[in-house]
């Protein structure tokens, strides 16, 4: 490797950063029922221990997702307590998470529901959000969305999209000059007859219905198997409506897997897609790299230091592509060739620039082992066991 290319990756990791979830530090699991882990976090305030941890051992996470349901017990009145948890734990709050989709009124959608009570509550919670997120100072407001239906007939598609249309620009009009409202979209689960923002066609509309601060979020796990993700994210960027990703990797649906562990190599070439954007255009892509993981099996703190510290050795990677070459390739249509310049750049070791980038920057040359041996786990384990054996797990 040349020195250029090791400068490349260096300055390009110094600018990676990719957001943690406070949901995937809690006890979570499947629709089936979870196992209860001791060392989950418990409380709000937990989770920003665990996020803090997570950023101190890996350089790349110094903010955190929120959701407003579950760390905003008393909804704005919360933002004091969150303000001070970031200044103690030395993570902020990060892109705001409304929740739509666990009330009970949510039976039968939130934007797309039947009754205009129900929307409007939806709605309200929704400016809620974004006054919270003015509030901390976070840019993004990310909406995913269950609405859907489970049968054929039984709901007006038709309608569902104007309700949609009419209250995401509504949202988009309650936003500062500098947020955003991403868009979300997934195909199925849990509606499974048709949903209502199932695809990145449908997110893209939406976004550019609501306004010029909408954007689309892409969620690694939320396609069906065997798309084309990478091919989805250069319509978006060429469109510039890439607005961020939740990322995670799955083998058959949306299954939260730690990232890279099913398929790296795709993960490898949607970072190389956005950096060849870069690259060809000049500009800088404006995108939130954000995780969206739950984790039933794995210990939630070490899934995320290994989420965390595979993206940054896929961005790494991403970065040895020779653009210029590639360029060439394809105007020649030099097949081999161009496949050659994305599969040698993948291949490449560049474990040792981490080490090396890590050092400089007073980080752990290996995050797992430095946690493994930190007695953090052990600590937090002792504190909280004695709460995460009150959670309940079934599923009937």
């Amino acid at each position: 490797m040349t020195a250029s290319s090791s400068d490349t990756v260096i300055r390009a990791l110094n600018n990676f950063r990719i957001e943690l979830p406070s949901w995937g530090f809690a006890n979570t699991g499947t629709r089936f029922g979870k196992f209860i882990q001791p060392a989950a976090a418990t409380t709000t305030e937990e989770k920003f221990s665990d996020a803090g941890q997570v950023h101190s051992l890996t350089g790349a996470c110094p903010t955190v997702a929120l959701h407003v349901l579950w760390d905003f017990p008393n909804g704005i009145q919360s933002v004091t307590e969150i303000e001070n948890f970031s200044h103690r734990y030395g993570v902020r709050a990060g892109s705001i998470n409304p929740n739509l989709f666990q009330d009970q009124e949510y039976k039968y959608g939130s934007f797309g529901n039947p009754d205009p009570a129900v929307r409007a509550r939806a709605f309200g919670h929704t400016k809620n959000s974004i006054e919270i997120a003015k509030r901390l100072h976070s840019r993004d407001i990310s909406m995913w969305f269950a609405d859907g239906s489970n049968y054929p007939g039984t709901a007006n598609i038709r309608q569902r999209k104007r309700w949609f249309e009419e209250l995401l620009k509504a949202a988009h009009s309650e936003l500062s000059e500098n947020q955003r409202l991403l868009i979300e979209y997934k195909p199925f689960e849990p509606a499974f007859y048709h949903t209502d923002i199932a695809d990145w066609g449908m997110a893209l509309h939406l976004a550019g219905n609501s306004g010029p601060q909408a954007k689309v979020l892409v969620d690694t796990g939320h396609h069906y198997a065997a798309q084309n993700i990478e091919q989805i994210v250069a319509w978006l960027l060429s469109e510039e409506m890439l607005g961020g990703f939740h990322f995670n990797d799955r083998r058959y649906a949306d299954d939260d897997l730690t990232l890279g562990s099913i398929d790296p190599y795709q993960i490898f070439r949607i970072f190389q897609e956005i950096l060849f954007y870069q690259w060809e255009t000049g500009k800088q892509a404006d995108i939130a790299y954000m995780i969206d993981q739950s984790h039933n099996l794995k210990g939630k703190i070490e899934a995320m230091i290994q989420t965390v510290t595979m993206a940054q050795e896929l961005f790494a990677k991403s970065c040895l592509v020779n653009f210029s070459e590639l360029v060439t390739a394809q105007k020649n249509c030099d097949l081999v060739r161009a496949e050659s310049l994305l599969q040698d750049a993948f291949a490449t070791d560049v474990r040792p620039m981490l080490w090396e980038w890590r050092q400089a920057k007073g980080i752990p040359p290996n995050p797992m082992e430095a946690f493994r041996q930190s007695g953090y786990l052990e600590r937090i384990t002792k504190q909280r066991s004695a709460g995460n054996s009150q959670s309940v797990s079934s599923y009937a």
